[in-house]
């Protein structure tokens, strides 16, 4: 029930609201209490102050068999206790209640004229709590003629004050105030939750069902909202992000679409020219075999010879591309073993130096010593660094740098041997290197665009991995990794180049 970010948000808000009306009934029940208890002492006091006045009237009068009259009458009020006159030493002088004259007066009342306050709240049983009240009466010059003038105090009048008619009072507020509170807490707290389910929860669970559609591919969905708040923007940014992965939807099918069109046709075009390089390849044998023995029977200043040499250089270039159609419709298994990477390497670039593209190029050979061997069909990737290099070439045609490294690197806790053969060239323009290893695709005037894509044919089938660079001012880098084998490396071999 929790997880629900809106049942969280009114839970939590619910609990704020509550927390904040009980702080704010407890102080102003609190508040009240002081206030009526205020009130309670003023009458009591005007009430002592009343009484005192009438006290000393008929006191000057000389009537003082008059006070107790005024007391007993003063007395029969339904919120008083007793109203009483003591003597300082605590003895009752006059009283409302007769019974209690000679008497001691209470601890509680005495305690009252002996402090600094001149009020005390405390429990009389059995009318409960009441509010005690004393004011001493002063010896005055007309109290003279009775009371001598020795005495400062002649009296303390008492007044014992019932709270139960405040405390029913403060009862009833208090009950009003709670009741009034739970009211105005349930009514905020169902409309918060009301204008949460209906402005935020309403519409993030339209969302999440939205979502849900879109998931299983429905792109055609959106949300209806008309709001201008987070929400509402959140939902606009919702549907655009919807149109957007829809047009993406599309291109990618699109996409897809001819990707599995062109694959069929190059499947068909690998079928039909591994049959038709089957039917030329014996013509083609012959062809050569005639040619080269017509040839070999003329004369060396016959000028037909030339002819029939430049006929025999293009028979072994279609063989080639022959050869390159059946290879690619069909590669040999490579004969695994562990191999010298660097020796490979060596003896590839003694066999590429014969190429008459290759005199006016420098090589830089940077070999790391006691390689680990590679698991590898050494004739095969012999072709593949062949074919890099013999691209090298062709593309340095005024001179430039040819650099071959090797080194040894570890990725994904698996050890591979790296080499990277680099030319000083032209370059590949970016809008041809993503299509270099596609079959078939070439810039070449005579190229089969064969030879990249089998290189990485190969290199697949040795679970290693090729990829190149390129750029206008550093020429192109393929490197070739290759995965290494688990025994002790050898040493280069001796190979001059």
């Amino acid at each position: 029930m929790f997880h629900s970010l809106t049942t969280r948000v009114i839970a939590t808000t619910i609990s704020l609201l509550v927390a904040g009306i009980f702080i704010y009934t407890s102080f102003n029940v609190r508040h009240q209490h002081t206030m009526l208890i205020d009130t309670a002492r003023e009458s009591t006091e005007l009430l002592l102050h009343t009484v005192e006045s009438s006290i000393y009237n008929t006191m000057h009068l000389g009537n003082v068999q008059d006070v107790g009259s005024i007391l007993s009458m003063v007395g029969q009020h339904n919120q008083l206790v007793g109203v009483r006159i003591f003597h300082p030493h605590g003895i009752i002088l006059r009283s409302s209640i007769p019974s209690e004259v000679g008497r001691s007066v209470s601890v509680n009342d005495y305690n009252i004229y002996q402090s600094p306050k001149n009020f005390s709240i405390f429990a009389v049983p059995p009318h409960g709590e009441v509010l005690a009240m004393v004011k001493p009466i002063y010896n005055e010059a007309a109290c003279h003629a009775c009371h001598g003038s020795k005495a400062r105090v002649i009296g303390i009048l008492n007044i014992n004050y019932s709270l139960n008619s405040t405390k029913m009072q403060m009862l009833d507020a208090s009950r009003i105030f709670v009741i009034s509170s739970i009211a105005i807490t349930a009514f905020l707290a169902i409309t918060i939750s009301f204008l949460l389910v209906r402005f935020v929860k309403k519409p993030l669970d339209n969302m999440v069902d939205t979502m849900l559609k879109v998931e299983q591919g429905d792109f055609a969905v959106r949300i209806a909202y008309k709001g201008k708040d987070e929400i509402g923007r959140l939902i606009v940014s919702f549907n655009s992000m919807v149109d957007r992965l829809y047009v993406a939807k599309n291109e990618l099918e699109q996409l897809h679409f001819q990707q599995l069109e062109r694959a069929d046709r190059l499947a068909s075009i690998g079928e039909m020219a591994a049959g038709i390089a089957h039917e030329i390849k014996n013509p083609l044998a012959g062809i050569s075999a005639a040619v080269t023995i017509i040839k070999d029977e003329m004369t060396p200043d016959d000028p037909r010879g030339a002819i029939l040499g430049e006929v025999v250089d293009q028979v072994k270039r279609l063989d080639k591309t022959v050869n390159d159609l059946l290879f690619f419709g069909k590669p040999s298994l490579p004969e695994l073993r562990c191999v010298d990477i660097n020796s490979i390497l060596l003896t590839t670039l003694k066999f590429a130096t014969q190429h008459r593209g290759g005199g006016n190029i420098e090589r830089r050979i940077d070999l790391q010593p006691d390689l680990p061997p590679v698991y590898a069909d050494d004739k095969q990737i012999q072709q593949v660094f062949l074919n890099i290099i013999l691209n090298a070439y062709q593309a340095m045609t005024s001179g430039g740098v040819l650099g071959i490294a090797s080194s040894c690197i570890v990725r994904n806790n698996v050890e591979y041997v790296r080499v990277d053969i680099s030319d000083t060239g032209s370059g590949i323009p970016s809008q041809i290197l993503e299509k270099i290893f596609t079959p078939f695709y070439t810039t070449k005037a005579q190229g089969t665009g064969l030879g990249l894509p089998i290189c990485s044919k190969l290199v697949k089938l040795h679970k290693g991995d090729i990829r190149v660079s390129s750029s206008d001012t550093s020429g192109t880098t393929f490197t070739v990794e290759l995965p290494a084998c688990f025994i002790e490396p050898t040493k280069v071999s001796e190979v001059t180049v």
